[in-house]
């Protein structure tokens, strides 16, 4: 059975990471490029958003007695598996778990244009993420 307030707590931090990379991103993906502290801060705060989902389904799969995932993406798979996200959800999560890869390991260094695009119209499936996820919760027994 899922850990309401466990939920709560992480889909309260997801949103307060998507809020924090909206603030600091700059209008165009030129000015996020030419502040690398802007950079920083907005590409950190997408790859804890992204981590918050990504305990969120692991959580979800733990509790709900799913097959465990092998990756990231795959976790994301499950939940869509389930009846917990839509298909487009898992897809846009998958990739955004690419991203958060990027930042997290490094890999070949961050895009601004990437970052850009993903603290202004990709959080938009972070949020749908989180909708998603509350109202299946919501539908399910209590504890």
């Amino acid at each position: 059975m899922v850990n309401r307030n466990l939920l709560a707590a992480k889909l309260t931090e997801l949103a307060e990471r998507i809020a924090r990379a909206r603030k600091h991103c700059p209008a165009t993906p030129d000015a996020l490029r030419a502040d690398r502290d802007a950079l920083d801060l907005v590409s950190f705060n997408l790859m804890l958003a992204v981590q918050a989902c990504a305990d969120i389904a692991s959580h979800l799969i733990a509790d709900e007695g799913l097959p465990a995932a092998s990756t990231l993406g795959e976790s994301f798979e499950r939940l869509h598996e389930h009846g917990v996200i839509a298909a487009g959800t898992a897809v846009a999560l998958g990739r955004a778990a690419g991203l958060r890869n990027i930042v997290a390991h490094g890999y070949g260094g961050v895009d601004a244009a990437v970052v850009h695009g993903a603290a202004t119209t990709g959080v938009a499936q972070l949020e749908a993420f989180a909708h998603e996820v509350a109202a299946w919760a919501t539908s399910q027994p209590g504890e």
